[in-house]
């Protein structure tokens, strides 16, 4: 299933070919920027851009010789390109290209994040729109607080989706980084020159400061944005799970046709698509931890984070855009029930309204601990007996000989509770 989402897109950029074709963009960038500072011939980069070019399955062929990833790939180039390959190279280490060339490739899975989360922001736009002045019951700890909306609900979503797309776009400029600086980063056969006009070419920045590698911290940043955002995904999935179950139903995410719930029993209905994101999320924090151990090396550099990488980098993009993905669909086809949603908020016999009449009591000039025992006792007998809270009320002199039934009526107004709706809605979407 993820790879019907996100092979075509995200896929692509983290398969072998693409890794490749971006480590050959590295190499010639260097090689044009070398001709420009006279280091090498420029016919000779002439030749090397005509005839530059890789066979992956020979690639991998002397890799089973040699066994080194790079070596086999200059071998495989150098066959296809003739002496002129005696250029390419020259001077860098392994990681030049391989550091620079992950660049290339978190940035261009970063712009893949970064217009799906801002897909998702525009159903959630439209459908906070939609559901603006939609009442339903707030909970807190799961049980009912006060009146809130459905559109309020996804408003809230639409403005820490926000975040996460300032996050992942802050994290998209710290991986666009790349260093030619050689084994130790001292550029001992290199130039700082060289590594300014290489990186240009391929739209990174050069790293201020290297060792033989860029600093993992850069990739920790990127999969810390991922991360967060996975996990915003999960609180939004897990209220929509909420929203779904039987006692509930104010929202559910989509069925289609011929959809089934389960093998047993032909009525269910179940919230997979958000436990899905909900269990995915936890793999992405997974990987910002594998990632955060990646940072401490072993002096100039070790191994150790490479393997970790080749696996947490892609892994987290594709999962992520999956996810993204998947939570736009349900987003847009999410069941939305406000006749439920409505008599949720009023099944608890007007308990919810407690907070306005506390507060119209205590303006009476009574003591705040004084007006809370009225109003909290009238609320356990409503909780105990099922009677309506209203009429519990009306029937306590304590209450009535301070507030008169115009007063009493107010308190219990549920337009009074949503009047700053709009305001809100102003403010996030302004």
């Amino acid at each position: 299933m993820i790879a019907r989402y996100t092979l075509p897109e995200m896929g692509r950029i983290w398969d072998d070919r693409h890794k490749l074709e971006c480590w050959l963009k590295v190499e010639l960038a260097a090689c044009e920027a070398m001709a420009e500072l006279g280091m090498i011939p420029a016919q000779a980069v002439e030749v090397i851009r005509k005839r530059a070019e890789f066979d992956i399955d020979r690639v991998q062929e002397i890799e089973k010789t040699v066994k080194h990833d790079v070596i086999a790939f200059l071998t495989a180039v150098a066959e296809k390109v003739g002496p002129e390959s005696r250029f390419i190279h020259l001077g860098l280490t392994s990681s030049d290209v391989l550091d620079t060339a992950l660049a290339l490739q978190m940035v261009e899975a970063s712009g893949l994040l970064i217009a799906k989360a801002k897909d998702l922001r525009e159903v959630l736009r439209r459908r906070a729109h939609e559901f603006r002045h939609t009442p339903m019951i707030g909970r807190t700890h799961g049980i009912h607080a006060e009146p809130t909306t459905f559109g309020l609900k996804l408003a809230l979503w639409y403005d820490e989706m926000g975040r996460n797309l300032r996050r992942l776009e802050t994290a998209r400029e710290t991986v666009r980084v790349g260093k030619i600086s050689g084994s130790v980063g001292t550029y001992a056969h290199l130039s700082p020159e060289l590594e300014a006009s290489t990186c240009a070419r391929l739209g990174l920045e050069p790293a201020s400061i290297s060792t033989q590698i860029l600093q993992r911290d850069l990739h920790a940043e990127l999969l810390s944005a991922v991360a967060v955002t996975g996990a915003s995904l999960e609180k939004f999935a897990t209220e929509v799970r909420h929203l779904q179950r039987t006692e509930v139903r104010e929202a559910e995410e989509p069925f289609a046709e011929g959809q089934k719930g389960s093998s047993a029993m032909p009525h269910k209905r179940n919230p997979v698509n958000c436990e899905q994101i909900a269990g995915l999320s936890r793999l992405l924090r997974g990987n910002l931890m594998a990632a955060l151990e990646d940072v401490a090396l072993w002096h100039e550099r070790d191994i150790s984070h490479s393997s970790v990488e080749r696996v947490i980098l892609p892994d987290s993009a594709v999962l992520l855009h999956y996810m993204l993905v998947r939570f736009t669909e349900i987003a847009a086809g999410m069941r939305v029930y406000p006749d439920r949603m409505l008599a949720n908020l009023e099944a608890s016999h007007g308990l919810v309204y407690s907070g306005t009449l506390l507060l119209a009591v205590t303006r009476k000039g009574v003591s705040r601990e004084e007006a809370y025992a009225a109003v909290q006792e009238a609320a356990m007998k409503s909780w105990e007996t099922g009677r309506p809270y209203k009429d519990l009320v009306l029937a306590d002199s304590r209450i009535t000989a301070l507030l008169s039934r115009k007063e009493i009526d107010e308190s219990f107004d549920l337009p009074h509770h949503l009047r700053h709706v709009d305001a809100i809605f102003e403010r996030v979407f302004s």
